[in-house]
């Protein structure tokens, strides 16, 4: 089974492009995971009849945000947001760019032997005035999936905003403390590897060079300035099972590539 992640950073530019046509004719996914969608179901003209489509927009802020499963296999339940008592109890409240519970950032499927969780994380902004935030989000988040891991394994994807690693950046040094390598946001992955999760590129591949998303400025993408970003992470229990876990950087698209593992 070949399971698939991106932001796409707009899935109508996307299609306008041609290039989710042409990524989704070459890799044919057997489940497809989107972020940062900014549509709502029916606002996209493509067609896609061998999947099942399951939707998460932002009810707050139209065209923002987003995340979307298609999937050619049906699932038993899906469940949009982290749910309301873990929010809570983890204090993920909102701030004044909003309430990250309402912008369609969470879906979570449920299959026979195994749930596919997809997200898209808050950044921390600029400033890092967003970091409360991500403290809370990713305690809820954690909590989460490490709630459902209790009753079946959990394969967890998408933009996590953080580069967890020096060899996660090009340019680590100037970046240490900046929005998506300061240490609240890298302890925040470290605590998904402490729940009992694994990131699954990790596995296969060691060192840097290997990125996910890169700036449109000075041809960062061109030269391979980048940052890796994007994860799949699954339930140690897993680990044995996963076959391959790749990054596709000559996907083009958006200023993040679409990532994979086989299953």
């Amino acid at each position: 089974m070949k399971i698939f992640s991106w932001n796409i950073n707009g899935i109508r530019a996307v299609i306008r492009k041609g290039e989710l046509q042409k990524f989704i004719a070459e890799y044919d996914p057997d489940i497809l995971c989107l972020q940062e969608t900014k549509a709502e179901q029916g606002q996209a003209e493509f067609d896609l009849p061998q999947y099942k489509e399951y939707w998460n927009s932002s009810s707050t802020k139209k065209g923002y945000s987003g995340t979307a499963i298609f999937s050619k296999i049906e699932p038993i339940n899906i469940t949009n947001d982290i749910p309301s008592h873990l929010a809570e109890e983890h204090g993920l409240i909102a701030d004044k760019y909003g309430h990250s519970n309402d912008e369609g950032r969470v879906i979570a499927a449920e299959f026979d032997k195994y749930y596919v969780v997809t997200a898209y994380t808050p950044n921390a902004k600029d400033d890092l005035t967003r970091i409360p935030l991500r403290q809370q989000w990713d305690s809820a988040m954690t909590a989460y999936c490490a709630e459902l891991q209790k009753s079946k394994p959990v394969i967890y994807c998408g933009d996590m905003n953080v580069a967890h690693t020096e060899d996660d950046l090009a340019n680590p040094k100037p970046n240490k403390g900046k929005k998506g390598f300061t240490e609240e946001e890298r302890t925040g992955f470290d605590n998904w590897l402490t729940a009992g999760f694994v990131d699954t590129f990790r596995i296969f591949t060691q060192g840097n060079g290997h990125y996910t998303w890169w700036s449109h400025f000075a041809k960062s993408r061109e030269r391979n300035v980048g940052w890796r970003i994007d994860y799949f992470l699954v339930s140690k229990s897993l680990e044995n099972q996963i076959k391959s876990a790749e990054i596709h950087a000559e996907q083009m698209g958006s200023d993040h590539c679409p990532i994979s593992i086989s299953i």
